[in-house]
């Protein structure tokens, strides 16, 4: 029988929930329930491959692979008697082309940050360690020996069992059938037992998550897709072999991996056509250890290749088939942390490679729950990263686009197409009109960049310098020498009015709140344990009207940090983010052409740096900021989308003498570089006011959230901190984030930003550094394409380091 009550309840017994449950209990919680409506890992877990590599660009899942092998090789059988049956073989990720090899140098450059083994060998040591792969055409590989594959079933039942050991209650055979939140914010889940009330629900329903997000009201986006991997007969080579061989990925191919199993050939296929979905709407509850019929018309071509590529495998049946259904969030990234709107309803799901990614993630969800933030970024999982406008159709369709790429080369800035545009902006037409390139952002469309005459408007992709390269330099120095035009509509904008605006607000940010109408501030949300939530400019409109504007994909996150902090206040919380669109202005010709569509005054005396006023351009009223995240003189304008519009052309109208240019993110990410104005990547919930070095932002004689334990950080050594760095530039790779910062030879940071800043002729980045290194000056060295580059940690902006330039006055502009 189930119990009436507890602090946790999980739904799903895959390695996802084993895994939750279990660092729960570690971090202090076991006054949690497991519900599984079959046997343990009777739903996706169980028909795992179970691979495990070290092998990924990413700075944060590289934290969480790194964990889980530590914990699947050295510790959870150890810790709980449940064999887990690892296989320690290592495994080799092939490169055919010039890009490829990029791709395994750019993953040299992260994994030396964390600490990993690997190294890039070529043909001759790959025929090595393993010599019955036909190497026709690899340049070389890149081996990370301490790779392998677990029993994916073991490896559950031993979380299960640590969980267990720890207090943890799972009830098997026992189905959830309804979720509801109470009038007291408490959680009801009903089952087949009798309801459960608890403080916090987690969706850990993998193929079934999205079906039990409904209950709740929750379009949960993911899609579940099918995978085949197949089991050849007995391998009469492997019987004499003493150790088992690495696991190879190869990923142009064979898109997929072909490892032993046993003395057998396991083959793995993502099919890079024809992509399968299944349970589109509804998951069958009787589905239990549930496989499909395989599709072999569909695979065939890569598994021609795959026997090409193993010849020793050609002539050998196939004993086992495994073809089973796997969930797919829109983006690839799992769903780990709060759902959108819920309070205390957390999401464990959507990971595609439970077994490889599961623990370490379940890990970060655990600290959050209990301690308030996780210790690794988790923008990339969190799934407030979608909004509403991710429905069903764009779960379908984005879902196969993932699938297709899972054995893509994965570059920086990758741009995935399909389902697109989903938020056009009112100025969409008009920038495609005149190239842009566009990406989406919380399901807006911004302009990357523009495709100058001659040039076409897609996509370029490396690892390295591109024609990119050049085209960004030259919207760059546009808006440096004379103005430059962007749309920046994907902001989150947010209005927080009402009697109450000003005190609710000033309980929760650390700065001061701009004291007059027309004020602007900086500021940041935190959490009570102090670490930081987002970053977000603040604009009094009114005396009870404020206007919050943060990154595009903080949008929910900011929604739902105001609407929880709520507490009786009378206040109302309007989201503009698509209602109104937004428009930069910047460079030292702004002014003049501002002039043009405005009857405002634009002088410094009437109209202040850091100020805001409504003033019509264009023919309609629009709210002006005077501020500039290019560093420049200029101007935001934030309004209804059709007064956007119409200030748009009337800006472009105006420009044509001036040399006015459109730019795009690229071009703004370079120059907030040139200006070190720290931007998501740095401010995040690994790191707190201090150790993101902006305390001078902060006001500590006034109460905030977070405030005890800002003061509590400020006051000890810190464990990093944000230094701004010169970076060495050869000329052909400016580094993509996450590489490794050296001190003679031994890793003491990681990069967190960088990016070529074109009108200063300097690489520049943003890292986090132990504080021994910290001090300006500081010689340091960041691995860029596995190679060292030296750096120096810089004490002011490389671009008008006072900065003048945004302040500049009429007379000053005019006699450049």
């Amino acid at each position: 029988m189930a119990p009436s009550h507890a602090r946790v309840v999980i739904i799903g017994g895959g390695v996802m929930g084993c895994g939750l449950a279990y660092h729960l209990a570690h971090e202090g919680w076991t006054d949690v329930v497991l519900l599984e409506k079959a046997e343990l890992t009777s739903g996706s877990t169980w028909h795992a491959a179970g691979q495990i590599t070290h092998s990924t660009s990413s700075h944060a899942l590289g934290k969480c692979v790194g964990y889980n092998i530590d914990l699947y090789s050295k510790v959870l059988e150890a810790e709980t008697g449940q064999s887990v049956t690892w296989h320690g073989c290592g495994s080799l990720r092939l490169a055919y082309t010039d890009d490829e090899l990029d791709w395994l140098y750019q993953t040299i450059s992260v994994g030396k940050g964390l600490g990993f083994p690997m190294e890039i060998v070529g043909p001759d040591r790959i025929r090595e360690l393993h010599p019955f792969y036909n190497l026709d055409g690899v340049k070389a590989a890149l081996h990370t020996p301490d790779d392998g594959h677990v029993d994916p079933a073991g490896a559950a039942f031993a979380l299960a069992k640590g969980a267990r050991q720890l207090g943890v209650e799972i009830i098997r055979r026992c189905r959830a059938t309804n979720v509801t939140q109470q009038p007291n914010g408490e959680w009801l889940v009903e089952t087949e037992q009798g309801p459960i009330s608890c403080e916090h629900v987690v969706n850990a329903g993998g193929t079934y998550a999205r079906q039990v997000a409904l209950w709740s009201g929750y379009d949960l986006p993911a899609t579940s897709m099918t995978h085949h991997y197949l089991i050849t007969d007995t391998v009469p080579e492997f019987l004499a072999l003493d150790a088992e061989l690495p696991v190879v990925r190869d990923d142009r191919l064979v898109s997929g991996y072909i490892r032993m199993e046993q003395k057998s050939g396991l083959i793995g296929i993502y099919e890079k056509a024809n992509p399968n979905t299944v349970w589109e709407d509804h998951c069958p509850w009787e589905a239990e250890n549930e496989l499909f019929d395989p599709d072999y018309d569909r695979i065939m071509p890569w598994l021609e290749n795959a026997m090409d590529r193993m010849p020793i495998l050609a002539e050998l049946g196939i004993k086992r088939e495994v073809h089973g259904a796997i969930s797919h969030p829109p983006d690839g990234n799992p769903l780990i942390g709060p759902a959108p709107g819920l309070r205390n309803y957390w999401c464990c799901c959507g990971t595609q490679i439970g077994i490889g990614w599961g623990p370490g993630l379940t890990r970060e969800l655990a600290r959050w729950m209990v301690h308030g933030a996780a210790d690794i970024n988790m923008r990339e999982f969190d799934p407030r990263r979608f909004g509403p406008y991710a429905d069903q159709t764009y779960q379908v369709t984005k879902a196969k686009e993932d699938y297709l790429l899972r054995h893509e080369i994965p570059f920086p800035h990758f741009n995935r197409p399909d389902g697109r545009p989903v938020k056009p902006s009112a100025l969409y037409d008009d920038l495609k009109a005149e190239g842009a390139v566009f990406e989406e952002v919380f399901g807006h469309e911004r302009p990357r960049w523009f495709a100058p005459e001659g040039v076409e408007a897609k996509d370029i992709y490396g690892f390295r310098r591109t024609a990119l390269h050049d085209i960004v330099g030259t919207e760059v120095r546009a808006v440096r020498e004379r103005a430059g035009i962007m749309d920046i509509s994907a902001f989150a904008k947010v209005e927080v009015s009402g009697p109450d605006a000003a005190a609710f607000l000033d309980r929760l940010v650390p700065n001061r709140l701009p004291s007059a109408p027309g004020r602007i501030a900086l500021t940041h949300l935190l959490g009570e344990n102090g670490r930081i939530e987002l970053e977000t400019t603040i604009v009094r409109l009114a005396k009870d009207r404020f206007y919050l504007v943060c990154a595009a994909f903080f949008e929910q996150r900011l929604v739902d940090y105001l609407t929880y902090a709520r507490v009786n206040e009378s206040i109302e919380i309007t989201n503009r983010s698509t209602d109104w669109g937004a428009l930069a202005l910047n460079g030292p010709l702004s002014r003049e052409i501002l002039a043009d569509c405005t009857p405002a005054a634009l002088d410094n005396a009437a109209f202040k740096w850091l100020t805001a006023q409504e003033i019509e351009v264009g023919g309609h009223h629009l709210w002006a900021f005077r501020m500039s995240y290019a560093g420049e003189l200029g101007w935001e304008f934030h309004g209804p989308r059709d007064a956007i519009l119409a200030a748009f052309r009337a800006m472009k109208a105006a420009g044509k003498a001036h040399g006015l240019v459109n730019y795009g993110s690229f071009a703004m990410n370079a120059m907030r570089m040139e200006k070190a104005f720290k931007g998501a990547g740095e401010l995040t919930n690994e790191v707190t006011l201090p150790e993101a070095d902006v305390m001078r932002f902060v006001k500590l004689d006034k109460e905030f959230r977070g405030k005890a334990a800002t003061e509590q950080a400020a006051a000890k050594p810190l464990r990093w901190v944000c230094v701004y760095l010169a970076v060495e530039a050869d000329g052909r790779s400016d580094g993509n984030g996450g590489e490794a910062v050296l001190a003679d030879g031994r890793q003491v940071g990681t990069v967190s930003s960088i990016a070529y800043g074109h009108a200063v002729g300097k690489l520049l980045s943003f890292a986090y550094v132990k504080p021994a290194h910290a001090t300006p000056g500081t010689r340091l060295d960041v691995v860029i394409m596995g190679e060292p580059r030296a750096a120096t940690v810089l004490s002011q902006p490389a671009y008008d380091a006072e900065s003048l330039l945004p302040r500049a006055d009429a007379a000053r502009v005019a006699a450049q």
